[in-house]
C-alpha cells in the first residue's frame, strides 16, 4: 500500500517533470554555436576559379561574418594579382602583402575565436594535401549581415598559375541591440574543418580529355560488334 507521503513525492516530481518540459517548449533557438555554419559547394566537390559559392546557418544565426581563406605555399608563390571576393553590394579585395604564412602545424587560426571554433594548421594542411607552410588571410565580408538559414551567395577569385585554396565562414553567435543579449567579441560559430569549399585549378582540359577517350571507346566498341554481326 503506497503512502501519502511517497504519493506527494511522486506528485511533486510529475509537476517538476511538466513544469520542465513546458519551459523547454518555450525556449527558442536564437545562437548558432560552433560547427553551426554551412558552405556549398564543399569537399569533396571541387570547383575552378573563379567560384561560385553559398553560405548559411544550419541553426540560429551568426552576426559579423568574417571569410576565411587558407592557400598553399606554390598558390601563393603562382599568385598573379589580388584574390577578389564579391558578393551582392559589395566585395573586397586582398593583396599578395596581407596574407599570413603559417608553419606550426599545432598553431590554430585565426585568431580572435573561441577554443572550439580556430582551426588547427595541421588539419588544414591535410585538406591541402600539402606539407609546406600555408598561408591565410581573415576578413569581413557580406557587409556585415546576420547569417541565417537563408543561403547568401558571394563569389571568390583566385588569380594564380597553382591555384589551391580552402574557404571557410565564421561568425559570432547571439544577438545585439537594446534589450538583448550582446554578441560575444569572439568568433564561436564556423564552418566544420571537414566540409570547406575549396578552389582548385581548372579542370575542363581534363574532362574534356576524359571524354574524348570515352567517345574513343565507345566507337571501337561499336565497331567491334559491328564487324561481329556481319
Amino acid at each position: 500500500m503506497l503512502t501519502n507521503d511517497f504519493l506527494n513525492k511522486r506528485r511533486t516530481l510529475v509537476s517538476i517533470s511538466l513544469l520542465l518540459a513546458v519551459a523547454l517548449t518555450v525556449i527558442p533557438i536564437v545562437s548558432a554555436g560552433t560547427g553551426s555554419l554551412r558552405i556549398s559547394p564543399a569537399l569533396p566537390a571541387l570547383v575552378s576559379s573563379p567560384a561560385d559559392f553559398e553560405t548559411w546557418a544550419e541553426s540560429g544565426s551568426a552576426n559579423d561574418p568574417h571569410i576565411f581563406l587558407v592557400m598553399t605555399k606554390a598558390c601563393h608563390d603562382g599568385l598573379t594579382g589580388n584574390v577578389v571576393v564579391k558578393w551582392a553590394g559589395g566585395s573586397i579585395t586582398i593583396q599578395e602583402t596581407e596574407w599570413t604564412q603559417e608553419t606550426d602545424d599545432s598553431h590554430k587560426v585565426p585568431p580572435g575565436t573561441t577554443s572550439g571554433a580556430g582551426y588547427t594548421v595541421s588539419s588544414l594542411k591535410s585538406h591541402l594535401t600539402t606539407a609546406d607552410p600555408v598561408y591565410w588571410v581573415f576578413k569581413p565580408f557580406l557587409g556585415g549581415q546576420t547569417l541565417t538559414q537563408t543561403h547568401v551567395s558571394f563569389n571568390v577569385t583566385l588569380p594564380s598559375t597553382n591555384p589551391k585554396m580552402l574557404v571557410y565562414v565564421l561568425g559570432k553567435s547571439g544577438s545585439s541591440g537594446t534589450g538583448a543579449s550582446v554578441a560575444s567579441d569572439l568568433f564561436d560559430a564556423r564552418v566544420p574543418p571537414t566540409i570547406p569549399g575549396l578552389v582548385v585549378p581548372e579542370l575542363g582540359p581534363l574532362l574534356l580529355a576524359s571524354s574524348s577517350f570515352a567517345a574513343l571507346g565507345l566507337y571501337a566498341v561499336k565497331r567491334r560488334r559491328t564487324r561481329n554481326t556481319a
